[in-house]
């Protein structure tokens, strides 16, 4: 029953996002879909890095500045997009590197408060170094993603890019977590020791998921710069590393669909009043006034009251119906006998 459950909402999914442009007019709700289909590919980074292996990171919206400015410098410069694009992916792989290695020994709250140290530094280095990052102006005029003649200007062009990336990076991090690689995740989550009394070489592992994480924030950077046209040190701060670990708690600890659906909800909730037309403007002003704490009351109540995120209540939820499904037919069946 659970498999298919998670086939239906995969095909909705895939359906709905498919259709999406061709039946939507406003092209406000396709920028705010846009959007979230690149906190999507963040978020998939942070699933495996929190999620799976328990290695909390607040410096995440670092690599997604390194992407966006790498990937922004280059084009600007007149490199293609696609080695614009390798470059970011790249500088912020290296930058997720360059965190691991000296954080290997730190766990818990001391790996939380290094990365968000990672951050606060990429903070200041975007915003003084102004030949580069244009500092607090920001870096303007960055070309459209494009594919040798082929250009991704137009914004349904902007949103089949962006989609097609997610479904990618949705489908290796499934292939991750599925195969062996995320049952070490798993293993180092539950018990470091353990994993490594199971052969696990935790070292090894612990860096390649920083690594990939990384590489995956910077990737949605990428798309991020190339799809606004402009980027500044505002959108790179700690707030935003929070909201992606509220996503990812929000979801579900260890569960990839959770962290989508997570994504989902607090991407949208800012944008209610174009996604649910009618509803009271003093519900939408209530709504939009403490969207960020919201967010944080969000992540205060699930780590209290629902541990296991969206897709432990699923699981749980899914479970009861089955136990009912049986009971019913063992009565079923007794009675006809």
């Amino acid at each position: 029953m659970r498999g298919s459950i998670r086939a239906i909402a995969i095909i909705a999914l895939t359906i709905g996002v498919a259709i999406t442009p061709f039946v939507m007019t406003d092209r406000y709700i396709l920028r705010i879909l846009t959007f979230v289909g690149i906190n999507l590919i963040m978020v998939a980074g942070l699933s495996l890095l929190f999620g799976y292996a328990g290695q909390i990171s607040l410096g995440q919206a670092a690599f997604y500045g390194l992407g966006a400015y790498t990937s922004g410098y280059l084009a600007k410069a007149g490199v293609p997009w696609l080695l614009a694009l390798v470059g970011g992916v790249a500088v912020a792989a290296i930058g997720g590197l360059l965190i691991a290695l000296p954080s290997l020994r730190l766990k818990g709250h001391y790996l939380a408060m290094a990365t968000l140290g990672f951050g606060e530094i990429m903070l200041f280095f975007f915003t003084e170094t102004e030949s580069v990052t244009g500092g607090s102006n920001g870096l303007r005029g960055i070309p459209a993603a494009s594919i040798g003649p082929l250009e991704f200007a137009t914004p349904v062009a902007k949103y089949f890019l962006v989609w097609s990336v997610v479904a990618i990076v949705l489908v290796l991090a499934a292939n991750i977590v599925r195969r062996r690689p995320g049952r070490a995740l798993r293993a180092i989550h539950g018990s470091e020791t353990g994993a490594q009394a199971c052969g696990i070489d935790t070292v090894r592992v612990k860096i390649q998921v920083f690594v990939l994480s990384a590489g995956l924030g910077g990737l949605a950077g990428v798309l991020y710069a190339h799809y606004v046209g402009f980027v500044s040190p505002s959108t790179f701060t700690l707030h935003y590393s929070l909201i992606l670990v509220t996503m990812v708690a929000l979801g579900g600890m260890g569960s990839l669909g959770g962290a989508v659906a997570g994504t989902v909800l607090l991407t949208l909730l800012p944008y209610v009043d174009a996604i649910i037309p009618g509803l009271p403007r003093s519900t939408v002003e209530l709504i939009q006034d403490w969207t960020n704490d919201i967010y944080g009351m969000v992540l205060i109540l699930v780590m209290l009251f629902m541990p296991r995120g969206l897709a432990g209540w699923a699981t749980s939820l899914v479970g009861r119906l089955g136990g009912r499904d049986r009971a019913g037919g063992s009565v079923h069946q007794g009675g006809g006998a």
